[in-house]
């Protein structure tokens, strides 16, 4: 949108007078804003690096207010009619340097002035066009788009409940194949057990088989001895 010349058309200002800043850093971001509509103006200045913008925000938000508190004019219909910046008193200053001598600085200031207008008629109507076109577009590709994606979730959850399905068949075969494996293993190891036991009951009979004929051995052979002893004292008795 083209700015047009300060007083061209009836507008609301905002003047910051006095800011610690060149007005040649301040042109700069100026150049960026003019003949812009408000909002547009606003993002720019936000996101903007440079310090000038945070002056500039400030001087812009004060034109806004000041239109709509006085003339009751919203901020979507102004645009940036006319904005400068001029420069200020400079305050001289002076630094030390060798051999008792000074060194001057010069620390320059500016006056920022910006202007706000109202669209005219035929500017608002083609906005609103522009803005219903733009609307209805966003709805038919959102349709549309809502559409695509409808499919593609059905899509995903479809496969996703396969390979679920799929999943689960896998973990009860699986389940059971451990659970055969599992008896089988227990039987075996039961009868082994088994085996053990019996093992150990046979030699535990053939030990005591043993025993017991070890004892009567012993005991036939004592019998034998004291049958001798008594052949012995009977013989020499006799004598």
């Amino acid at each position: 949108m083209a700015a047009t010349a300060t007083g061209a058309r009836p507008g609301t200002r905002a003047k910051v007078r006095f800011v610690r800043m060149s007005a040649s850093k301040v042109r700069v971001v100026l150049n960026l804003i003019r003949g812009k509509r408000v909002t547009e103006a606003i993002e720019i200045l936000e996101f903007s690096e440079r310090l000038a913008a945070k002056e500039i925000l400030k001087c812009l938000r004060s034109a806004v207010a000041n239109a709509e508190h006085n003339e009751e004019i919203p901020v979507e219909e102004l645009f940036i009619s006319a904005c400068f910046a001029d420069q200020g008193p400079t305050l001289r200053r002076f630094r030390p340097r060798a051999r008792g001598r000074a060194g001057r600085i010069q620390k320059q200031t500016c006056h920022i002035t910006i202007e706000v207008s109202r669209l005219t008629a035929e500017e608002l109507d083609e906005i609103r066009e522009r803005g219903e076109l733009k609307a209805a577009g966003k709805a038919s590709s959102k349709k549309s788009s809502g559409g695509d994606r409808a499919a593609r979730v059905a899509k995903s959850r479809a496969a996703q409940e396969a390979d679920t399905a799929d999943a689960d068949e896998t973990t009860d075969d699986d389940v059971e194949d451990v659970a055969a494996e599992t008896d089988e293993s227990a039987e075996v190891a039961t009868d082994e057990a088994d085996a053990d036991t019996d093992a150990v009951i046979d030699d535990t009979e053939d030990v005591d088989a043993n025993a017991n004929a070890d004892a009567d051995a012993e005991e036939a052979e004592a019998s034998d001895g004291a049958d001798d002893t008594e052949d012995a004292d009977g013989a020499g008795e006799e004598e």
